[in-house]
């Protein structure tokens, strides 16, 4: 990859930033409420409060802001974030409980060691081929202690755009199952996308069933 070019996955964002994007557009997403929709999924199925959060791809802190309006407030939050413009806007916020750090989680899979309780990727995943994606779920695990929850397009119902990839559902929850103790799944808040959390602990709230993926 030509010195001073974002690698493939990254592209998009820049040229939105170039385009003078703002908000929920400047991270692809068409309206503030396809981020809300799955922070609610992630928070409906895994613990956060009183944990080490690491939110992978963490734009400007988009997460860390929702939790805090709904009275979750982590011990700590740690935001990885590869375009400088999101990790300036993010620090800018000054959450006193937040880390913002600069890099590149694909290129870098050692950003995703950093001590946290719960690894989280929210949209985050969408631009990925196959191999990165499985690549980055699998160093996520490796460093979660306790959780990994992550969303990802199930179907091409959402990936319209040519930089965009989905995965099949039962391929990502064969590989989720294989390694943990709990896996918990949602996918009633929006068709197309799916969310899942793993756990190291058997689950005690009884089963959690997704809607089917058709």
């Amino acid at each position: 990859m030509p010195p001073g070019r974002p690698a493939p996955y990254l592209a998009p964002y820049a040229e939105a930033h170039r385009s003078r994007e703002r908000g929920a557009r400047a991270l692809l997403w068409v309206g503030r409420n396809d981020q809300t929709v799955r922070f609610d999924a992630i928070v409906r199925l895994c613990p956060l409060d009183g944990l080490h959060v690491l939110d992978v791809g963490c734009g400007p802190a988009d997460l860390l802001r929702f939790l805090r309006a709904r009275g979750i407030r982590p011990a700590r939050y740690t935001g990885i974030e590869a375009q400088r413009w999101l990790v300036q806007a993010a620090r800018r916020r000054r959450f006193p409980e937040a880390e913002i750090v600069e890099g590149d989680f694909v290129h870098d899979s050692s950003l995703l060691a950093r001590g946290a309780d719960v690894v989280i990727f929210s949209g985050s995943l969408n631009l990925l081929s196959s191999r990165q994606f499985f690549r980055a779920l699998e160093r996520a695990w490796d460093a979660a202690p306790q959780w990994l929850a992550f969303n990802f397009l199930c179907s091409p119902d959402l990936a319209g755009e040519d930089y965009l990839r989905w995965h099949r559902p039962g391929t990502v929850l064969a590989w989720a199952r294989r390694r943990a103790r709990t896996v918990r799944t949602a996918n009633d808040y929006e068709d197309g996308d799916f969310t899942v959390v793993m756990g190291r602990e058997r689950d005690c709230r009884g089963p959690r069933r997704a809607r089917s993926p058709g």
